[in-house]
């Protein structure tokens, strides 16, 4: 497969790049700044352009199978996600490629809460994340009015941490997903697993799924 990966020097990004090459796909690696090409794996295809132009996101995808943006804004700009949503379901739409969205856990329901969400669930997001919670909220919503583009949207668990790639990994729906315990987690690497896995058999079409241990 032809693949495009936005944020792909990111923290879920590069262990998108680097699970999508070592499945043998052809990747192409897309950073904002030419400075982070080093970052880069050499066997990468390294672009620049932005996932807030969609004539970027448009000359990007031309000609490639799928469109993986892992972008994340910097603290303060969390609006940020919401324009940049925008570029990207339209960007892709002018060329007929999917787009799989890592997007956030906010609009998901909290097990045995009767349908409330991790936004609107008292005491369960950090004071500090409730800005990026509310941007994903909106993030999602203009993907649930978007249309044109063939796209999914997947939630992390509530803990997305770097770690140990095992393969392995429950898939969800709308409904966070939580262990025996009660934890709701996967590593960076599993995660990029999971959306390889759904961009090679790809099961969700202009819907959201969930993943974790």
């Amino acid at each position: 497969m032809r693949i495009v990966v936005f944020g792909a020097a990111g923290n879920v990004g590069s262990r998108v790049v680097a699970e999508a090459l070592s499945r043998g796909h052809e990747v192409t690696a897309v950073v904002r700044d030419p400075a982070r090409f080093r970052e880069l794996p050499a066997t990468a295809v390294p672009r620049t352009g932005d996932a807030a132009d969609a004539e970027d996101v448009a000359g990007l995808s031309a000609g490639q199978d799928v469109v993986i943006s892992a972008t994340r804004p910097a603290p303060g700009g969390e609006r940020q996600l919401v324009t940049t949503t925008e570029a990207l379901l339209d960007g892709v739409a002018r060329t007929g490629v999917r787009l799989l969205l890592v997007g956030g856990a906010a609009t998901l329901t909290v097990p045995g809460s009767g349908g409330t969400t991790v936004l609107d669930t008292p005491g369960f997001l950090p004071a500090a994340w409730r800005d990026i919670a509310l941007a994903c909220a909106a993030q999602h919503a203009v993907c649930q009015a978007g249309t044109r583009a063939d796209w999914a949207y997947l939630s992390p668990p509530a803990i997305l941490e770097p770690g140990e790639r095992t393969g392995h990994y429950r898939l969800g729906g709308d409904e966070l997903l939580v262990d025996a315990e009660g934890r709701s987690a996967i590593s960076m690497e599993d995660l990029a697993v999971a959306l390889l896995d759904e961009a090679e058999r790809p099961k969700h079409h202009r819907t959201r799924f969930t993943v974790a241990y």
